[in-house]
């Protein structure tokens, strides 16, 4: 028998490191950090201060996340409940994962300091999956997560950390990056649509958040968008977005956008870098929100010599200790 001719595999678009795409429908992701196991039951250095697992949430479509529980301080209180932190990854809607070795290094770090429990989305990805599809999974795993404060019998499949040890009233989300972004579209479609059991979003944690616009803000240069790397990006990952780099859900003050007043949680935190290159996108966000008459409690935190996702790369640096102490503290305020 004849063998079959070798089909070629040719690069028909490639962004920096961030992503390849073949001729023959395969993606390469060359900025993605390795994926690491979830913390097995007689790992040493975490059995006194935390466990964690991977999870799914949804069949059709995937959709898993992996879940970290704090141990309780006093080992004898089995009641003991904490606030709960939805965590959205970053990597530009095209790479990272709720399992790489980064994020799971960082939430090493920050779980057993802050007391919560975190589950680390593992959301559908940019451009297999282009965008609305990150938003709707985690809405998903929000909706899912809130159904664990009603009785058994107005809900499906349940997960007993939560049940057991998760505090309803203390509903958290938070991201970075492009993660930062689905945040806080997350936080809007919340100030419209109503959770499972009334459960309401305390806070969010928007680290170096991804926005932008077809205008300069801030230090930004005018860049043609042919050589813009983040119109290059975006066309990649919502290449049917109504009104392109100015859609409401990139750009949150562009043409038609909802008011910003509508967010829904009471109290946000912006954190930026003083050497990102979306730092200043930040403070315009930050800006944004406070003048739009939303009325719950905002801050801004600023590390001037730090870059983009500092506290994920090095947290156990100095200055990712003090951004992660500033976090914890936001958690329990």
């Amino acid at each position: 028998m004849a063998s079959s001719p070798l089909i070629a595999k040719e690069i028909t678009y490639e962004s920096q490191t961030l992503i390849r795409i073949f001729s023959n429908g395969t993606v390469e992701r060359p900025s993605q950090s390795p994926f690491i196991p979830a913390i097995p039951k007689n790992d040493p250095s975490a059995r006194f201060k935390f466990k964690s697992k991977d999870i799914i949430i949804s069949l059709y479509p995937l959709i898993v996340a992996r879940i970290y529980l704090p141990k309780p301080n006093d080992q004898k209180d089995k009641k003991v409940k904490f606030p709960i932190l939805i965590y959205f990854h970053g990597g530009a809607f095209l790479y990272e994962s709720a399992f790489s070795k980064v994020y799971d290094t960082h939430f090493r770090t920050f779980v057993p300091q802050a007391n919560a429990i975190v589950v680390s989305v593992e959301y559908r990805l940019a451009p297999e999956n282009p965008i609305p599809a990150c938003y709707d999974d985690c809405w998903h795993v929000l909706h899912w997560i809130s159904s664990h404060s009603l009785s058994a019998e107005y809900t499906g499949m349940k997960f007993p950390w939560l049940i057991n040890h998760g505090d309803f009233n203390r509903i958290f989300i938070g991201g970075d990056g492009a993660g930062a972004n689905i945040a806080h579209n997350v936080a809007m479609r919340a100030g419209t649509e109503a959770l499972p059991g009334g459960v309401k979003i305390v806070g969010a944690i928007l680290s170096r958040p991804f926005f932008y616009s077809s205008y300069p803000i801030g230090s930004e240069t005018v860049i043609e968008p042919e050589h813009n790397i983040v119109y290059s990006v975006w066309n990649m990952v919502f290449p049917s977005a109504p009104g392109g780099i100015d859609n409401p859900v990139v750009n949150p003050v562009g043409p038609g956008a909802p008011s910003l007043a509508t967010l829904g949680c009471s109290r946000i935190i912006v954190c930026v870098a003083g050497k990102d290159h979306f730092r200043d996108r930040g403070v315009w966000y930050y800006e944004a929100v406070k003048k739009s008459g939303w009325q719950g409690k905002l801050e801004l935190f600023e590390e001037k010599d730090e870059d983009h996702i500092y506290h994920i790369l090095y947290p156990q640096s100095e200055n990712a200790q003090k951004l992660i102490k500033r976090l914890v503290s936001f958690l329990v305020e």
